[in-house]
């Protein structure tokens, strides 16, 4: 996964939820990676960037739409390492 699959993604019907306690990111992965690749990928998310799993979405051709969410930082609070400036409130 890359910054680009990061990035420009639409939220599917029914997950335009906002809050003001927490940041969403949106990850779009790829037919080709395996279940495994992805579960290694969102533990590392996980572990390294605070992020916890709010929804998955799979679909007929194998992609997957994984929503991740995390409690905001305190105004004033340095950024966390995997931090996305543009990430969008869920």
């Amino acid at each position: 996964m890359s910054v680009s699959s990061r990035l420009g993604a639409r939220y599917p019907r029914g997950w335009e939820v906002s809050t003001e306690t927490h940041e969403c990111l949106l990850l779009n992965l790829p037919p080709d990676v395996t279940r495994v690749t992805a579960s290694m990928r969102l533990a590392i998310e996980a572990e390294f960037g605070g992020w916890e799993l709010k929804r998955v979405r799979l679909y007929p051709d194998g992609s997957r739409k994984v929503l991740l969410r995390r409690k905001k930082p305190p105004r004033g609070a340095p950024l966390q390492s995997g931090t996305q400036p543009g990430a969008a409130a869920c």
